[in-house]
């Protein structure tokens, strides 16, 4: 497998040593936005001065080098620093998605062996007793007392320890940690140099949590090109919009479904002057082409991109064509350079489970052997997601090997459903889930949120579905939504989507129904 050398970057010790060294001391670093729009800024030179005071303490309180140190908190700027810190002091960070129920973050805690945990006021209860706190808050004492103030020298670290454990989000058992390196990141926030013409010490905004590969990642590109990070603590899809407008958001970072909810804001949008977009970015979830349309039209002037990248594998696999041909909106690229592909198991070499193989790959789960060895061989990651690849050589997202389900004999893909139901001019988001059916074993229900000043009936969704998709597919029962429940990470929220169908339809849904 390929690795990129960690020499690539002489001058960067770590992960937390890629800070822009030209970015000047009274560029603003972090504006720190609150749920009611109030926000704080931070400058490049405050947060090195911090990071550095934070670095100080951590080691003066005797960790060994690659102790693991929690961080419990929703977005902030302290979150930041912290993480920056716990890395270039030789320590390992460990964001914690801080909806997770107690037992589950007392397993994070457990399984990566953290010593020291790092959380705001609110989720502080949820520390496990005995642990060492310190409160995520600037204004607070134990936080101003566990500074050292002073410069501070980046510990070296070997390429192949790791800077940080993600844990993924456990839809099948409890989370998985999974270590990503110091060399493989340093080399992959260069990889990104071509947004510096996007950006140019301009600002970005960052909305998912932090505790997300998404956010996390894209927040280290930012500070790794010297640009502003406009980070919410809160997502709203008027918040993102009124974020845009007032900091002047050059590039948008996102999920699909949080663009969703954006494009949704007929008032905020008709309020904003969005001419500032350059460049808007979504991933981590299927597209929709009516959402890219929408995207499109919502920020004209604006170049549009759906990546893929898993916490596994990494934050990149695909890109642009290498001979510049136009890729579809929906696709998500064609393979980087440094990245391997494969599809497995498919009824032709161009559709199957993608297996991937690239610099940014996990060692292996943590603490999980047998795991790693399901999912690694030879060095390929099975992703579990089910693409096809078009004549040109761009993969395009099917949907989830563990979502497909078997209704009479025949494997339904939740994503490809709900791709063609999109296209009905009265349905701006759909979700589609199985219910038990005494005949055909199960059978597609749909979720869905209307278009506004719209009024869509059930019968009229399942007679596009049959007139646009094969009919073992359809539908059989349409459920409206104000809206789709979402999960810690700004996803669609399935397994909730899951129960609620279940306790709707208790005895399955009989066809012709």
């Amino acid at each position: 497998m390929y690795r990129a050398p960690y020499d690539a970057d002489p001058g960067v010790r770590n992960l937390g040593d890629i800070i822009d060294p030209d970015a000047p001391d009274d560029r603003v670093w972090v504006i720190d936005v609150a749920a009611d729009g109030q926000a704080t800024q931070l400058s490049y030179g405050e947060a090195r001065a911090q990071i550095d005071a934070v670095a100080r303490g951590l080691s003066r309180r005797g960790l060994r080098r690659g102790a693991a140190v929690g961080v419990l908190a929703a977005n902030r700027a302290e979150m930041l620093v912290v993480y920056f810190a716990v890395m270039r002091a030789g320590f390992v960070a460990v964001p914690i998605n801080h909806k997770l129920p107690r037992e589950v973050i007392e397993h994070i805690v457990k399984d990566s062996a953290i010593e020291l945990m790092y959380a705001d006021v609110e989720r502080a209860a949820m520390v496990p007793a005995g642990l060492p706190l310190i409160p995520l808050d600037a204004a607070a004492p134990q936080w101003r007392t566990h500074l050292d103030p002073g410069p501070f020298a980046a510990v070296a670290m070997q390429p192949d320890e790791p800077a940080t454990i993600l844990y993924t989000s456990g839809s099948t058992g409890m989370p998985k940690g999974v270590p990503l390196l110091h060399g493989p990141y340093v080399w992959m926030t260069g990889q990104y140099a071509g947004l510096r013409d996007v950006l140019n010490g301009q600002a970005a905004i960052v909305a998912a949590p932090l505790f997300h590969m998404n956010a996390l990642f894209f927040s280290k590109v930012i500070v790794r090109l010297g640009a502003t990070n406009v980070l919410l603590r809160q997502f709203s899809g008027r918040a993102y919009i009124e974020a845009i407008d007032r900091y002047r958001v050059s590039m948008l970072t996102s999920v699909p479904t949080m663009l969703a909810l954006v494009v949704r804001e007929r008032e905020a949008l008709a309020r904003a002057d969005l001419s500032c977009v350059k460049f808007v970015y979504t991933g981590s979830a299927p597209l929709t082409q009516a959402l890219a349309d929408s995207v499109r039209a919502t920020f004209p002037g604006a170049e549009f991109a759906n990546g893929y990248g898993t916490t596994e594998s990494g934050p990149g696999a695909f890109g642009p064509h290498p001979q510049g041909r136009k890729r579809p909106d929906t696709a998500l690229g064609y393979p980087l350079p440094f990245v391997e592909v494969k599809l497995v198991g498919g009824a032709t070499p161009d559709e199957g489970v993608l297996h991937i193989r690239a610099p940014t790959m996990m060692p292996g789960y943590l603490n999980l052997p047998q795991k790693s060895a399901d999912k690694l061989n030879d060095g390929w990651y099975d992703s579990g997601d089910v693409m096809r690849r078009d004549a040109d050589g761009f993969f395009h997202f099917v949907g989830r090997a563990d979502d497909m389900f078997v209704c009479g004999g025949e494997n339904i893909y939740p994503g490809e459903v709900e791709k063609m139901l999109e296209r009905h001019p009265m349905v701006h988001q759909a979700s589609v889930v199985p219910v038990g059916d005494e005949i055909k074993g199960e059978v597609p229900i749909a979720f869905l949120v209307a278009r506004k000043g719209t009024s869509p009936a059930e019968a009229d969704i399942k007679q596009f579905a049959l007139a646009n998709g094969p009919a073992y597919a359809h539908p059989r029962r349409a459920v409206f939504l104000p809206e789709l429940p979402l999960a810690g990470t700004n996803k669609v929220d399935r397994k909730a989507l899951i129960a609620r169908a279940r306790e709707m339809f208790p005895n399955g849904v009989r066809e012709g129904r």
